[in-house]
């Protein structure tokens, strides 16, 4: 190696003695810059990385490489300097190596030129230096493997031409084996193979901030390769004229064995999958912590079953492979515990048979074309997630993400694989569990507290109640295995001291029978393990299957294996019926209940009957609207039974039936939420930092009016990032953006909170003021600039808010608004009794004046001041106007949910950087600003180059004189 340096120097010095190093270096940099702004449009991308200056790179430095090679044998061969290299008492492979670190060193310094486009993305933009760590490493692998086949190939020709056109082709060759347009022609175990031996192929595993070992050696393997043969080609012409048949036999053996292992070592190290290191920040393509912790939870194998065929549409068949070697990380993390298969159901008609009729798995029909036909290709793309007899399926459209380019093209990208597979795996893994040992994940012991008057106190059915109740609870006992512990206590015993207590505490107090009733008695559920109280609501039923529901439920808040239940209100779409003339109307919300069911268990909740399903976790109420005293009792109790209450509600109906227009409206929830301490004004947020929407306008033609809808910058729709974002909370984990659309402000009494944790979500820009108007067409005649007239106090304004702690009830020292409504349903049912001549015991429901007045600490609200952003039609309005499915919102909602039930696995993989960063706002003068920049700051760059090197050649020449004279530098 000390002989490799000098010679090395010498060759880069020899490189800059003629203008020839320059005009290939300053072609060059003017090739990467002009791709980086113009042919890959790196503004109008909005993204902040350096991925257009590598996309070009592989082909680029096919002809770096070969110009760089041309040279360093053949014209030592033309020259006649051949002769004198081979008889020095230098060894060949020290010239080799020399000649090749010389190369490189060229390559390192051209990249060198490149370092300045970096810089500017990242003080444009948050940049992950990650990726462009990882390429730039695979950058200079890939020049080392190119730079290898240059000299092997400069060493058997002593023509420059002959010597950079073949190695053009020969790394040509190399790169378009791996390429798309090669491996998209071909079955999907053949691409595969293809894509191993790809240089490109390799080169961009690497770009995105993986380094793999198996990557980095296949370079190195290819340099090794070639290093040898370049070595047995110099030495070969040694022996030409020394005629030693037994040297060049030694050397023949020698140089294929080097060969054969490079080849046969890059085979085998493909089954090495645990070699890498994630520079990403955030790890965004390693099996995350909390993947992890789910995988530990499994007590039998997890299957995972890759469906992919191997003809698929051409967007969808570079994902794949991704999906399939983080399914493989799967496997691996897990430690035998999951089982990975990946088949192609139409090569089977069994499993094609199977995958429809036992998991719903259907082949999609894609249409495709190119230059030479269009085909109808029937494929899968979907995986399948089982655990015991439970089972998830994963299809194309829950694992992509579709983003317009322009008219014609369009982006395909995996969305949040890890996320989407460990979705599921939580909850294929949870309701196993959940039909199995309650308490297997129960680690204190829990007592069942029963706060119950003597028999003779209490009411004929809750005497029956009481009696069927104690079997059950003392079977659950018996069962728990000692985890379950059960305590009836007779609150007025003894003084009266534990029900002092319990009003303190719980804020329970004595039930009656009815509102006249001067009799009262107690009974009350309540679950504890020391930490955490879990109120068990009495059953509408007033049966023990009721109440041991409703323990269960209770039980798996103390869990941590079981799918949380939420229930979900949300008005009805009225359906259109043109047989009558009716449009139909209202809002939808199915996009919303979908995406929620994806990681819990979604339970309509009627909240018309004053209940709330005995085995909710949580309660979520969407556009709620002239909620009567039931309806609020409901929310009412089950918020003082310790849950949370999410509510996206908003002060104002907006109809997007044509001309769209807004009107105030009632939800019902007003004096709750002041009850409570927190309002929702009856105004309107407007923002300059907002999102565009398409307006329909009216524009005047000469008298003729015509209609038109324009893309315009709306007021209405406030945009929420950074700084209104509470990245502390966690609730925005995974969403880079926000839009409230026609939100209303919330207001915080700080007095009636003083004691609770509020949590401020989102917030508007410091750029936003309210408005009463119900005016939100847009006047660009009398307001040119926004449509509206723009505000003078100017402020942020609270959009989303929790607030955690002690709630005191609404209907404290108020009898239950149940009353009413049960007496008068009886009533019903015996006067139709009565007509009828049978009495009507079953269906007889019995109401008692029960409320809790007070809530534990537990007890949350969670309230969003707009309504219609988890809408049906505004998610597909955003997502037309952007290009792709805007799931912001849908996203938002499920963060909420697990954040709320504290659930914060999944939230800490959405929370992982998978959502490209976007540059910040700048103008088209300080677009040309950084480009010119860049070109000025390579120029310079070069200026200094060509000084450095007038000051080294000559020392460089004279330390390569003595190396070929004494064989060593010194």
């Amino acid at each position: 190696m000390s002989n490799s340096l000098p010679i090395a120097r010498k060759e880069l010095a020899s490189y800059f003695a003629s203008p020839a190093a320059f005009i290939f270096l300053g072609l060059f940099m003017l090739a990467t810059l002009f791709i980086f702004f113009w042919v890959e449009t790196f503004f109008a991308r909005n993204i902040a990385d350096v991925r257009p200056l590598f996309t070009w790179m592989p082909i680029l430095l096919i002809f770096l490489c070969s110009a760089i090679t041309m040279r360093m044998w053949s014209e030592e061969r033309r020259a006649g300097t051949l002769e004198f290299l081979l008889t020095s008492p230098v060894a060949t492979l020290q010239f080799v190596l020399g000649k090749f670190f010389a190369c490189l060193g060229l390559v390192v310094l051209a990249l060198l030129l490149t370092v300045p486009l970096p810089l500017s993305v990242a003080l444009l933009g948050p940049l992950d230096w990650g990726p462009v760590l990882g390429a730039y490493i695979a950058t200079l692998c890939l020049a080392a493997a190119y730079i290898a086949i240059g000299l092997y190939v400069s060493a058997r020709s002593d023509n420059q031409i002959v010597s950079l056109m073949l190695t053009v082709l020969i790394c040509g060759v190399f790169y378009l084996i791996g390429s798309e347009g090669l491996t998209n022609l071909l079955s999907s175990p053949l691409a595969e193979y293809f894509k191993l031996f790809g240089s490109g192929s390799r080169f961009e595993s690497i770009t995105r901030g993986v380094l793999d070992l198996r990557d980095i050696y296949y370079y190195l393997s290819i340099v090794g390769v070639f290093l040898s043969l370049n070595v047995y080609s110099v030495e070969k012409l040694r022996w030409a004229s020394q005629r030693k048949e037994g040297a060049q036999r030694h050397w023949r053996w020698l140089t294929g064995l080097f060969v054969v292992n490079f080849l046969f070592s890059n085979i085998w190290m493909q089954q090495l999958n645990g070699f890498r290191a994630d520079v990403t920040e955030g790890r965004i393509y390693s099996i995350s912590e909390a993947t992890n912790n789910y995988l530990t939870q499994l007590q039998e194998p997890l299957l995972i079953r890759g469906y992919f065929s191997p003809q698929t549409h051409p967007l969808l068949a570079p994902l794949g492979p991704q999906i399939r070697d983080l399914i493989k990380e799967y496997e691996v993390a897990a430690q035998g515990k999951v089982r990975v298969e990946f088949v192609d159901p139409l090569d089977d008609p069994e499993l094609e048979k199977e995958a429809g009729e036992k998991f719903g798995i259907q082949p999609i029909a894609f249409q495709t074309a190119d230059k030479y036909q269009s085909a109808l290709v029937n494929s899968y793309f979907d995986i399948l997630i089982q655990y015991g007899d439970q089972y998830e399926v994963l299809g194309f459209r829950d694992l992509i993400d579709i983003k317009s380019m322009s008219e014609t093209e369009v982006e395909v990208q995996l969305r949040n694989p890890e996320y989407d597979i460990t979705s599921a795996i939580k909850k294929v893994l949870y309701a196993y569990q959940g039909s199995g040992n309650l308490f297997l994940n129960i680690r204190k012991p829990v007592t069942f507290n029963a706060f119950i008057s003597p028999q003779d106190k209490l009411p004929e059915p809750l005497q029956a109640l009481h009696t069927e109740m104690n079997e059950t609870v003392q079977d659950i006992a018996i069962k728990s295995g000692g985890v379950f512990r059960v305590e009836t206590i007779d609150p007025d015993a003894n003084g009266g001291g534990v029900a002092q207590q319990l009003k303190n505490e719980y804020g329970f107090r004595p039930m009656s029978a009815s509102l006249f009733d001067s009799n009262t008695f107690w009974f009350y559920m309540v679950l504890s393990d020391g930490e955490q109280t879990i109120q068990v609501p009495l059953p509408e039923d007033l049966s023990a299957s009721g109440v041991k529901r409703g323990i269960e439920a209770a039980l798996k808040r103390f869990s941590t294996g079981f799918l949380k239940t939420v229930a979900f209100s949300a008005p009805t779409r009225t359906p259109p019926m043109p047989q009558f003339g009716l449009a139909g109307g209202g809002m939808s919300f199915s996009m919303l209940e979908e995406q929620l069911r994806q990681s819990v268990s979604l339970s309509p909740a009627n909240l018309k009957q004053g209940h709330v399903p005995e085995d909710a976790d949580l309660l979520m109420v969407v556009a709620p609207k002239e909620m009567d005293d039931k309806q609020v009792f409901a929310m009412d109790q089950f918020l003082m039974r310790g849950g949370t209450v999410v509510i996206a509600a908003s002060a104002f109906d907006v109809d997007l039936q044509g001309q769209f227009s807004v009107t105030e409206k009632q939800s019902g929830l007003e004096g709750w939420l002041q009850h409570q301490g927190i309002s929702l004004e009856k105004k309107m947020v407007m923002d300059l930092q907002n999102s565009a929407f398409p307006v329909p306008m009216q524009r005047d033609l000469g008298g003729f009016m015509v209609q038109e809808v324009q893309l315009v910058d709306y007021p209405y729709f406030v945009d929420v990032r950074d700084s209104g974002m509470n990245s502390e909370a966690g609730l925005i984990a995974g969403i880079p953006q926000l839009t409230l659309n026609w939100a209303s402000p919330i207001v915080i009494d700080d007095k009636k909170n003083s004691q609770r944790k509020i949590t401020r979500i989102l917030e508007s820009s410091e750029q936003s003021w309210t408005s009463e108007s119900t005016q939100v067409q847009p006047d660009f005649q009398r307001y040119e600039l926004l449509g509206f007239p723009e505000g003078t106090n100017k402020a942020r304004h609270l959009l989303a808010v929790a607030v955690a702690g002690e709630f005191v009830s609404y209907f404290k020292d108020k009898p239950s608004p149940l009353l009413d409504i049960e007496e008068t349903n009886n009533k019903k049912s015996e006067e139709g009794a009565e007509t009828e001549g049978e009495p009507d015991t079953e269906n007889k429901k019995v109401a008692f004046n029960r409320v809790i007045d007070k809530s534990p600490a537990s007890a949350q609200i969670i309230l969003y001041g707009s309504e219609t952003f988890l809408s049906d039609s505004v998610i597909d309005l955003a997502s037309s106007v952007g290009g792709n499915l805007y799931n912001n919102p849908l996203v938002l909602m499920e963060n909420t949910v697990d954040w709320a039930l504290e659930d914060e696995g999944l939230l800490s993989i959405r929370s992982r950087d998978h959502f490209a960063r976007t540059l910040n706002p700048i103008d088209k003068n300080g677009q040309l600003f950084w480009e010119y920049l860049n070109y000025v700051l390579g120029g310079m760059a070069l200026l200094l180059l060509w000084l450095g090197q007038r000051l080294l050649r000559k020392k460089a020449q004279a330390r390569y004189q003595r190396v070929l004279r004494f064989g060593d530098e010194s």
